[in-house]
């Protein structure tokens, strides 16, 4: 892909996974950890609570590959999603494919 300054884009080249020990997922460039995206986690929720982009790969697709790629895992596993991330929460308002994911507390539902 080529962005508009003529410079090719690598989207395709962020790699993400679950590091379950530091409770983040982490998206690489070339090995590289360009950025994070750390949870909170319970046997049906997981809730974002923070996600980082290194400055050097901003605009390169990693923020919207580490969402996908960790809601995609939630979807899944049969979790349902806490968007406490103000990156995640505007990113799933962009993307009601993920609605049904989102967690509702029992107190705001309605009939």
């Amino acid at each position: 892909m080529t962005d508009p300054a003529g410079g090719e884009r690598a989207r395709s080249a962020v790699t993400v996974s679950d590091d379950p020990q530091k409770k983040r997922y982490e998206a690489r460039i070339g090995g590289e950890v360009a950025g994070v995206a750390a949870y909170i986690r319970t046997h049906d929720m997981i809730a974002f609570i923070h996600t980082e982009v290194r400055d050097e790969y901003e605009g390169r697709g990693v923020g919207s590959s580490l969402a996908r790629s960790a809601l995609d895992e939630a979807r899944a596993q049969g979790l349902r999603v806490l968007a406490v991330c103000p990156f995640f929460d505007g990113w799933m308002g962009k993307h009601p494919e993920y609605d049904d994911l989102r967690y509702v507390p029992a107190s705001q539902v309605t009939d």
